[in-house]
Formats: structure tokens, sequence, C-alpha cells
């Protein structure tokens, strides 16, 4: 099984105190099997300059992030998984936001499951497959 990381999952990483039980599941995985989306890379970007550090946390994107996991891109046929979620959802006034929607997108289309700690939000999206690493590493850090 492969994964995508949404971006509080990449973001756990790279705090100070990490949950333990996380990082040991993460550690077992291997790095062919670790995606993320280009939104989840633009949303770090976005938080790191919105940061009182932004050369730090921009460094850590940079050296610990990108080289750790394999980005796909938000193209043409992840554009049209997003457009028929979003239609759905919209239909069942069960809205989301886009970010959330462009990354269960990219996973829908590649085949992955989505680890989060947001398992409300995407849960919701049909056909999308949601590991709860991060969430259960939270509720019982280990």
């Amino acid at each position: 099984m492969s994964f995508l990381f949404d971006t509080d999952a990449i973001s756990e990483v790279l705090k100070k105190k990490p949950a333990p039980r996380y990082l040991r599941w993460l550690a077992e995985l291997p790095r062919s099997e670790q995606f993320t989306s280009a939104i989840v890379i633009g949303e770090l970007f976005r938080g790191a300059f919105r940061s009182a550090e932004p050369s730090r946390h921009l460094g850590n994107i940079e050296s610990r992030v990108l080289p750790a996991v394999t980005v796909l891109p938000f193209d043409v046929a992840v554009a049209r998984v997003y457009g028929e979620i979003q239609a759905t959802l919209s239909r069942r006034g069960r809205t989301i936001a886009d970010a959330d929607l462009q990354i269960a997108a990219t996973a829908l289309h590649h085949g992955l499951e989505v680890v989060t700690g947001n398992l409300r939000h995407f849960e919701r999206i049909p056909g999308v497959r949601v590991h709860p690493a991060l969430a259960d590493a939270r509720v019982g850090s280990a």
C-alpha cells in the first residue's frame, strides 16, 4: 500500500515533539510508498512564509520534506477527479475546503491512501481511503 501525506501528516514530523508512535510507523514505510500533493507543498510554503521564522521553515521543506516524498502534480487528470468530487459533495450539501478536495482527488487518481489527522474531512469524500496512523498516534501517544 502506498500513501499520500496530508499537510498535517508532514508537519507532524517537523514539530519539536512529534508523536513517537507516528514516527515509528513512518520509519517502517519504504520511501517508494511515500507521496504527497503539490497542493500540500503549497500549504507548507504558505505556512513557512507566514511564520516568524520563514528561513528555518523553508529550509525544512527543502532539506527534509522534498527529499523524503514524491510530489504529485495537480494536473488535468487530477482536476477532473476534483471536479467530479466537488460536484457530488455540492449536490449533497457537504462541501469541503478546496485544498482538501484537491488532495483527495490526487490520492484517488493515483490509488493512494491518505494519511491525515483530519479524518472527518477526508472520510466524507466518496471513495477516499484514509489511514489513521497520525490520528491514532495523537490519541494514544506511546
